[in-house]
């Protein structure tokens, strides 16, 4: 089959005459400039390789983070689904169609068409494998499972839907622009029907993290920078440390990570009523110049043993910086990539269904995730404004070559 550009597609259609605009990017048609930077929706990031895309790679704007379950214990009819998923991701990445363009007017067309127009948009697509999916006796993977592959256990100020957590297998898809990111998951969806289904679904808008030194530090819907401290790729030292698994895993992890997803709702209602003052303590740095108490700059350490003239700590005991520091945690950090997300609202409340989902990757969620958020669970001032609401683990296994499969290392 020979790839097919979804440009390419409509100019051979006819369809380039300039003025003609398409979709939520709103590419002009025929007038996109040789000069068009990444940032025009040229971008496109490579799907194979060592680790797989979306994980370092620099945080896109848009997300659509979907779970499924399993259908099957057939494992042929899970490898057969990893293949052909891994064939869809790299054509969606690189800006093709799906499959063939089907022209039989009776006949289902391989791709649902909404991203005809559209350019690659820094398109990832990650996946990742449940607790669950080992626990399926027929396909025989229980020997496989990593040791740091475990249920998320119960956690301090938790208050979780079930129909918002967990999950046998994750697709997360990130993207300059939604419908790029929506388009992924869709197809993704469609081709897995009958062996999958899907469990939950987020969308999200607006990063809440900064993965390169090239990238400014984005606010979230409270108004404060986050990710100040987050790991960026470029520091291989603590990418290898604390995000990609080495000899400790299982073989077919090695390169991989784990991936842990929370849904934070924001009572933003209540957030908004409460002094700058309390809302600086809370978080313990100043609102909009993100420095720590007392501080001046963003990027200054943070003056955990140093005290008022009063006497009181310049960042509260429970302040959130403070508790989620690798200097209260035994010196552990996790790579941070969530989105702020909005979804209507709460009608048996009438405020916003709005906030964080968080997406963190880390080499041990035990040690990492589950270790820091116990403390933030039990101490944050910050619980009096959020709700935990859905969580969810994957093992991410690592990249793969042309000719492979994501997954290919656990199921041969």
């Amino acid at each position: 089959m020979t790839p097919i550009s979804r440009r390419s597609l409509l100019k051979s259609a006819g369809v380039g005459a300039a003025g003609i605009t398409l979709g939520a990017g709103g590419y002009l048609v025929g007038q996109e400039s040789a000069e068009a930077s990444s940032g025009d929706g040229t971008g496109s990031v490579p799907f194979y390789g060592e680790h797989q895309a979306g994980i370092d790679t620099p945080a896109q704007d848009r997300l659509f983070f979907a779970s499924f379950d399993l259908l099957t214990e057939n494992r042929a009819e899970l490898r057969e689904l990893l293949r052909e998923w891994t064939r869809a991701a790299a054509e969606m990445t690189a800006g093709e169609m799906v499959g063939d363009v089907n022209e039989m007017q009776l006949a289902p067309p391989d791709d649902t068409g909404e991203t005809v127009g559209h350019l690659p948009s820094n398109l990832t697509v990650t996946f990742g494998f449940g607790p669950g999916l080992f626990e399926k006796r027929g396909l025989g993977l229980a020997g496989k499972r990593p040791a740091a592959l475990r249920e998320i256990p119960p956690l301090p100020a938790d208050e979780l839907n079930p129909g918002e957590s967990g999950g046998d297998v994750c697709v997360q898809a990130c993207s300059d622009d939604p419908q790029v990111a929506f388009h992924a998951i869709r197809n993704l969806a469609r081709i897995g029907r009958g062996t999958v289904a899907m469990r939950w679904s987020q969308l999200g808008f607006g990063r809440t993290a900064s993965t390169t030194r090239a990238q400014d530090t984005p606010r979230n819907l409270m108004g404060f920078k986050d990710g100040t401290v987050n790991i960026k790729a470029e520091d291989t030292d603590a990418m290898d440390r604390f995000v990609w698994v080495g000899g400790e895993g299982p073989a077919w992890m090695r390169g991989g990570t784990y991936v842990v997803t929370r849904r934070i709702r924001m009572l933003l209602e209540i957030w908004d009523r409460s002094s700058l003052e309390d809302q600086e303590l809370t978080i313990g740095r100043a609102k909009y110049s993100g420095a720590p108490l007392g501080g001046h700059d963003e990027f200054e350490p943070l003056p955990l043993d140093e005290k008022q003239a009063s006497g009181l700590p310049k960042i509260p005991v429970d302040a959130h910086v403070r508790l989620a520091s690798a200097a209260a945690n035994d010196g552990e950090r996790i790579l941070r990539r969530g989105y702020s997300f909005t979804d209507g609202v709460d009608e048996s409340l009438g405020e916003l269904e709005a906030g964080l989902f968080f997406i963190a990757f880390q080499r041990d969620p035990e040690k990492q995730f589950v270790a820091i958020q116990r403390r933030l669970g039990s101490s944050d001032k910050l619980n009096e404004y959020i709700k935990h609401v859905g969580s969810a683990v994957f093992a991410v296994p690592p990249g793969t070559r042309k000719g492979g499969y994501v997954g290919e290392t656990l199921l041969g």
